[in-house]
């Protein structure tokens, strides 16, 4: 299964989520310093930016892999970077007095342009990429966010299946991989160690 598919089966699944959430809980809780309207605010980031970068065309490719860019662009604990907590809180603004509808609208332009786009060379926030390369950073995004939204009102995630799943788990281990902590992340999976309660990959 392509990426551009991954993609699209986990857009599905975020909005399925949405429509399903409670009204009354927009500004309760979310994750960390984010409230549920700006954790659904910053997980629609994952379709915004494949519009926005899809006008930026890069002169080459810098990061080849979905794990190269995290490692690029992300540090443990960046969940609390000023930036991206702001740029969480303005999307989260940006949804409106009907999010669903706002992300229904955002994800069927977003999926179109990317049947149409092939598979150019965009900018991103670091460096240059194939949109094939891209994309799954976006469905890991859709999906452990999904996963975080879920929690935070009680609900069941998304049912992703096993595709997309597994191209996320897949991505969380090479950047493990990636990071140096392979290791750890191996013996834990195969029950010879636990990992350390503050582990993570992004």
């Amino acid at each position: 299964m392509d990426s551009q598919h991954t993609f699209a089966l986990a857009a599905a699944g975020f909005l399925d989520l949405v429509e399903r959430l409670p009204t009354d809980r927009w500004d309760q809780p979310g994750l960390g310093v984010w409230d549920l309207r700006a954790l659904v605010g910053h997980a629609s980031r994952s379709l915004i930016t494949v519009d926005t970068y899809l006008d930026r065309p890069a002169a080459q490719v810098d990061l080849a892999t979905p794990e190269s860019y995290f490692v690029a662009a992300l540090a443990p604990g960046t969940g609390a970077d000023p930036a991206i907590v702001e740029r969480g809180r303005q999307a989260g603004a940006a949804l409106g007095e009907d999010p669903a509808a706002t992300v229904l609208t955002l994800a069927e332009r977003v999926l179109a342009r990317v049947v149409n786009a092939g598979d150019p060379v965009i900018e991103t926030i670091a460096g240059g990429m194939r949109l094939s390369a891209y994309l799954p950073t976006r469905t890991f995004e859709l999906v452990v966010h999904s996963f975080d939204i879920a929690a935070a009102v009680d609900l069941e995630p998304p049912a992703f299946g096993d595709a997309v799943l597994a191209e996320v788990a897949a991505i969380a281990a090479r950047i493990a991989v990636s990071r140096g902590r392979g290791e750890e992340l191996i013996t834990a999976l195969t029950g010879r160690r636990s990992l350390a309660v503050d582990f993570t990959v992004v």
